[in-house]
């Protein structure tokens, strides 16, 4: 969970009241140097956290945390435990990940970058 001009206090209370009954926890996150969590980092599929370390407060909060090479690279998408999807405007991002054993598909969004989208913004996923 992150505290941002978008999210504040109360809604990150509100969010913990709901999933800490459940055995979840919220762990708070700044996010000032990105729009939101999103356009600064997310997780591939082995729970690793990429992200483009000029985007993030602070990259020490997370216990694996994969630099990358391009602002693009920091935004993808687990589609299953060895595939991701990502920005095709970050191919050493892309190059990276498939090193680690990732199945990467790309795809053009230049447009929605331009206002710091990507396919994390345009993905909703559904589980079984």
């Amino acid at each position: 969970m992150s505290a941002s001009s978008r999210t504040n206090a109360a809604g990150i209370a509100q969010l913990r009241k709901r999933l800490e009954p459940r055995g979840w926890a919220v762990v708070e996150v700044p996010v000032t140097k990105a729009l939101h969590l999103k356009s600064g980092l997310t997780a591939v599929p082995d729970g690793t956290v990429v992200g483009f370390a000029s985007l993030v407060d602070d990259p020490g909060l997370f216990a694996d945390f994969l630099p990358v090479p391009e602002a693009h690279g920091s935004a993808v998408v687990a589609m299953d435990p060895t595939t991701v999807i990502m920005s095709a405007d970050a191919p050493r991002t892309s190059a990276l990940l498939r090193e680690r054993g990732l199945t990467v598909v790309t795809t053009p969004v230049t447009e929605f970058e331009k206002l710091e989208g990507g396919v994390t913004c345009l993905s909703v996923r559904l589980r079984d």
